[in-house]
């Protein structure tokens, strides 16, 4: 065994830390580092390999349109700073590992009213590869529940086909995009990214315009599902899905575009505009069999990936 927690020859096979604290700093700080820079320039280039899954589609797509609309980089760059973090690192055979940094951040939206945290899920595909950011959720501390952690203060990771909970992590993105399009199966607490955002999709109305939703599931690959063992047998899962929105203009309207949009639209709009977008979700699931056993939604950060216009 090396000094990182990493086994030789047939580690694989051995149940090892994910990553000590001071490689999982380490990698914290890489990542800051390199999204500082390309937020600064506005190049996607400069964090492509420190970023991945829902994190890095959402990220690459803002950074390419920004890009495009502000060539000589970012004018407003503020560095962003991401302090008091504690890091939570399960034990795990095999790869990819992965493990959280629960962070304090510079960017609370209402000026530090609100205490909020950054939690970061970083994963590493193989022994050769570097450390790279996959998940993104803010939410306060007040919510999020306490994990399990055995004696060496390690977390517990959960099978993606867990059977002990109200709903399998694997299947977190097939019920939530199910739910969106069709209303069940209802397995999610009302919230403003579960009933509340059925119903306001529902409701929209705009003279001249109609609205199409098409929800699909994200849930493999750098996509996939990864949670922790909650000390009262539920679960803290970050999972992934995908969300389409098509406008469609009555004859002599067209859609209306924002830069961003215009930035990574392909094809020529005359009529009908699609919006595609990649959504991290961070949920508290319960245990099966518990009273309460709907999936609590904690956060939602969805990121505008592509456009097509038609």
């Amino acid at each position: 065994m090396t000094a990182s927690g990493c086994v030789t020859v047939h580690g694989e096979l051995e149940v090892v830390p994910a990553a000590t604290r001071s490689e999982a700093a380490q990698a914290l700080k890489d990542f800051t580092t390199a999204y500082n820079a390309a937020d600064k320039a506005y190049d996607p280039a400069l964090d492509a390999d420190r970023v991945t899954g829902p994190l890095g589609a959402i990220n690459q797509a803002g950074l390419k349109a920004r890009q495009k609309n502000n060539p000589d980089g970012n004018a407003n760059h503020l560095p962003l700073e991401l302090t008091d973090a504690q890091y939570v690192i399960p034990k795990k055979a095999g790869w990819p590992r992965w493990f959280l940094a629960d962070t304090d951040s510079n960017r609370d939206e209402d000026g530090g009213k609100l205490d909020t945290r950054w939690l970061l899920v970083f994963v590493k595909s193989g022994p050769g590869a570097g450390w790279q950011t996959a998940y993104l959720s803010v939410v306060a501390p007040s919510r999020l529940p306490a994990l399990a952690k055995d004696g060496d203060g390690s977390a517990e990771p959960i099978a993606a086909d867990s059977a002990e909970l109200a709903v399998a992590p694997q299947d977190l993105s097939t019920q939530y995009t199910d739910y969106l399009e069709k209303g069940a199966p209802d397995v999610f607490a009302p919230s403003s990214a579960t009933s509340g955002w059925r119903e306001a999709r529902r409701t929209t109305r705009r003279v001249g315009f109609s609205y199409q939703y098409i929800d699909r599931p994200l849930d493999s690959g750098t996509f996939a599902p990864l949670g922790l063992a909650t000390e009262d047998g539920g679960a803290l899962v970050f999972f992934s899905s995908k969300h389409f929105e098509r406008q469609t203009a009555a004859a002599g309207l067209r859609p209306p575009l924002n830069p961003d949009v215009e930035a990574l639209m392909t094809g020529e709009m005359k009529s009908t505009l699609t919006k595609e977008r990649i959504s991290s979700q961070l949920v508290y699931v319960p245990k099966k069999g518990a009273k309460n056993d709907k999936v609590v939604m904690l956060n939602r950060l969805p990121g505008l990936t592509a456009a097509k216009g038609s």
